[in-house]
């Protein structure tokens, strides 16, 4: 529950959230009228599934639009699915790179920072400092 909430946080900052709920609009708006156009598809309940189907080009060939429109309809929920899968998840990577990055010079930071201080420090936070530098130098 924690995750899906910072995800949720994550996708509200970066502004990916509108394209998530215009992905959700159109899944909807489109099952919608799929219902109403296409002689295969019986019900709303049918259309929603078969735009998610197609949205996420898993496509079973349960369910195949004749019409013009509804092939229309099928071929922009397709590509929208399509954009929304790509770009959610680089929105993601990108801002958890970037998070990973101040992280890092905020380490750095306050490691300069008690370097510049160093006639001050007591012994312990010497030791601190000392295997620090040490675990450091073991990555490299």
């Amino acid at each position: 529950m924690k995750a899906l909430r910072r995800i949720g946080k994550l996708l509200n900052r970066t502004g990916a959230i509108k394209f998530f709920f215009a992905y959700l609009i159109i899944l909807l708006i489109s099952g919608f009228i799929l219902s109403l156009i296409e002689p295969q598809v019986h019900g709303i309940f049918e259309g929603f599934y078969f735009t998610f189907v197609a949205s996420t080009t898993i496509g079973f060939g349960d369910i195949v639009p004749v019409t013009i429109l509804g092939r229309i309809i099928t071929i922009i929920v397709t590509l929208f699915g399509v954009l929304t899968v790509a770009m959610v998840p680089g929105v993601v990577v990108a801002y958890y790179t970037e998070y990973l990055k101040i992280k890092e010079k905020e380490t750095v930071s306050t490691f300069l920072e008690k370097l510049e201080r160093l006639p001050e420090l007591s012994k312990e936070e010497l030791t601190e400092l000392s295997e620090r530098v040490k675990k450091f130098n073991a990555k490299k």
